[in-house]
């Protein structure tokens, strides 16, 4: 039975029972009662009475068939709120999943054979664009290792000319950040199918933050650029050292990348509320208010990045947000125009 039907005939047994309640009291009112004085001897009550009575039973129905019907309307409609529950916790992770049937064979279960269909689809779609992406960066990786052998051995041999070994040096930078690129798609690619495996070992925040922070200083002395060490807590969290190291290093390089010459980068560490906040915070130009709520896409970069001409592919956040959220934590970045942007890390600290 559709929603449509169960909605009509509920609500029209609820009138039609408060119609049968109502003639039940007008027939001991108007015909039982008086029937019963005339027998008795008692005089008749005056007309205004009755129509007074008749009032008072007509306009007592109205806000009782209106309680049940909404009522009787929350109820039917239940399955609705149920099912748009259900959708809202749907991802790219459990499309494959489909959403269960409520069994009445109404619209509810139609709708949720066409999401199921949709989400199957869906699916098929993305586990395919996952293992193009994972199989053409696996195949890219064994030309470019030959290239790379190629142009290296041209850079060192001291019998060709300056110029072709700086070309050879040009091309191979080229190479290197193909590669890089290359194993950054492979690593995302791995992990949304769940092939990389996390460690759960103790690790000492403060000395990845150390280590990090003497990382940056080598990276930001060519560019100018000050890094300070600051607030620095004790905190220990449960998680992969070498995967945290490199978050750290990704908001690093990037904290140079885009800042200015003289500018200035600070690595903090606090404690709040059984979290490890980790702060990356530099002084460039800021992000554009329409880039916000996109940073952590893959390949996304502002177009300063493009005319400066900056190193990189857009996929660094991305591979933070993934190592945060493996760690049961959370990244958030905060920017303003020509200000300060800060990209905070939470991570639970170990009980």
């Amino acid at each position: 039975m559709t929603i449509r039907h169960r909605l009509i005939l509920r609500y029209g047994s609820v009138v039609g029972g408060c119609l049968l309640l109502l003639a039940g009291l007008a027939h001991h009112e108007f015909v039982v009662e008086p029937r019963e004085r005339l027998e008795m001897g008692i005089p008749e009550l005056p007309e205004t009475h009755w129509n007074e009575l008749a009032e008072v039973f007509f306009y007592g129905m109205i806000p009782v068939v209106l309680g049940i019907g909404w009522w009787l309307m929350r109820k039917t409609l239940s399955p609705i709120d149920e099912f748009a529950h259900r959708i809202e916790c749907v991802h790219t992770g459990n499309l494959h999943e489909p959403l269960p049937y409520t069994g009445r064979g109404d619209e509810v279960d139609r709708l949720t054979k066409v999401f199921n269909d949709m989400m199957q689809r869906l699916d098929h779609t993305f586990r395919h664009a996952r293992e193009f992406a994972l199989h053409a960066s696996h195949e890219l990786k064994t030309p470019l290792t030959v290239m790379r052998a190629e142009f290296e051995s041209l850079q060192k041999d001291t019998s060709r000319p300056v110029s072709c070994r700086e070309c050879a040096a040009g091309r191979l930078d080229e190479i290197q950040r193909m590669a890089w690129i290359v194993d950054s798609l492979t690593l995302l690619t791995k992990a949304d199918v769940g092939l990389i495996d996390i460690e759960h070992k103790l690790v000492m925040l403060p000395d990845l933050i150390c280590e990090c922070f003497e990382d940056t200083q080598i990276l930001a002395e060519p560019h100018d650029v000050t890094v300070v060490l600051g607030e620095c807590d004790t905190a220990v969290v449960t998680g992969d050292r070498h995967r945290l190291r490199q978050l750290l290093l990704n908001l690093a390089d990037n904290a140079v990348k885009y800042n200015r010459p003289g500018g200035t980068i600070t690595l903090s560490l606090r404690i709040v509320g059984g979290f490890a906040e980790i702060a990356v915070a530099n002084t460039g130009a800021g992000i554009p208010p329409e880039l916000k709520g996109r940073v952590f896409d893959r390949f996304v970069r502002g177009d300063e990045a493009r005319e400066r001409a900056t190193d990189g592919c857009g996929l660094g956040l991305s591979i933070c947000q993934w190592i945060a959220e493996a760690h049961g934590g959370t990244i958030e970045l905060k920017s303003e125009p020509d200000g300060l942007t800060v990209v905070t890390t939470r991570i639970p600290t170990h009980l």
